[in-house]
């Protein structure tokens, strides 16, 4: 390695994070043969099958090869990164099949990687798709909602040193707007993030509603957080795969979250393909 190579080690203090990412950034477009990405999707538990909506895969890379990515931790997601031609738009689309999460031990730093590394791969918009536990009895099992904002109970920042960020419209009206043209009767809630990997308990779900919750999970804050730093534009889309503890006498598994993606697998691709595609045709403009 040339001694002007930057450290790729994430888990080093030592470490640019930022430069990892734009390490990434220059594999991604060396195995994609394109300059650049414009719209960056994180698909989460739930939403593996919206990338074939959206366009033609044109390129597929292992996380594992390239730097700063892992394979997929968790049953449901996909360890593979792809480049896909959305629709006739002549734009391209970043997406990534898995993420790291907190609860996985591998810093934050790993957490918000793949939103670093989608803004130096020339992205301007990132959605961030995640499987979620209801809080709301109306929204049964494989309903899509809308982020409009969230709470961080990970008593954590991606955010390292005196850097403030204002968060006050992170999830961006805008890309909401957009994507209840697709779809009038997407309803909007305030996502909860906890640390997990254990669900959460009644009593915790009770606090999440006192606070103002509507939805909560174990993803999604920290990558919002990380896009709005690096100038991303935010949609955040929760599927909602059961209802939460406490909320339902049911008791809670992965094999559930799972079920209920592949039931709504047709309505939320589409959803999420026809939004992506409506972003990157408005961006022409």
């Amino acid at each position: 390695m040339s001694t002007n190579a930057p450290a790729l080690d994430l888990s080093d203090p030592a470490t640019d994070p930022f430069a990892v990412a734009q390490a990434a950034a220059a594999v991604i477009a060396d195995r994609t043969g394109v300059d650049r990405h414009d719209v960056a999707l994180v698909l989460g538990s739930g939403w593996g099958g919206a990338a074939d909506l959206i366009g033609e895969t044109k390129a597929t890379i292992d996380n594992t090869d390239v730097p700063g990515f892992a394979k997929a931790a968790v049953a449901g997601h996909s360890g593979v990164m792809r480049s896909v031609e959305i629709g006739d738009t002549g734009r391209r689309a970043l997406v990534f099949g898995t993420r790291t999460h907190f609860y996985e031990g591998r810093g934050v730093r790993a957490v918000v990687h793949g939103v670093r590394t989608a803004a130096d791969a020339g992205c301007s918009s990132i959605v961030l798709t995640n499987g979620c536990g209801g809080l709301n009895p109306a929204w049964g099992p494989g309903t899509p909602v809308l982020i409009r904002d969230h709470i961080n109970l990970t008593a954590t920042s991606p955010l390292e040193g005196a850097t403030f960020v204002d968060l006050t419209d992170l999830y961006s009206p805008r890309l909401r707007e957009i994507a209840k043209t697709v779809d009038p009767g997407l309803d909007e809630g305030v996502y909860v993030q906890f640390r997990g990997p254990h669900y959460e308990t009644p009593a915790e779900v009770q606090m999440a509603m006192t606070i103002g919750g509507d939805l909560v999970g174990m993803s999604t804050t920290l990558e919002a957080i990380a896009a709005r730093h690096v100038g991303l534009e935010v949609l955040g889309v929760s599927l909602v795969t059961n209802l939460a503890a406490g909320i339902s006498d049911q008791p809670l598994s992965h094999e559930e979250v799972l079920d209920a993606g592949r039931e709504a697998a047709s309505r939320c691709g589409l959803l999420l393909a026809q939004v992506v595609r409506t972003i990157a045709e408005g961006d022409d403009q």
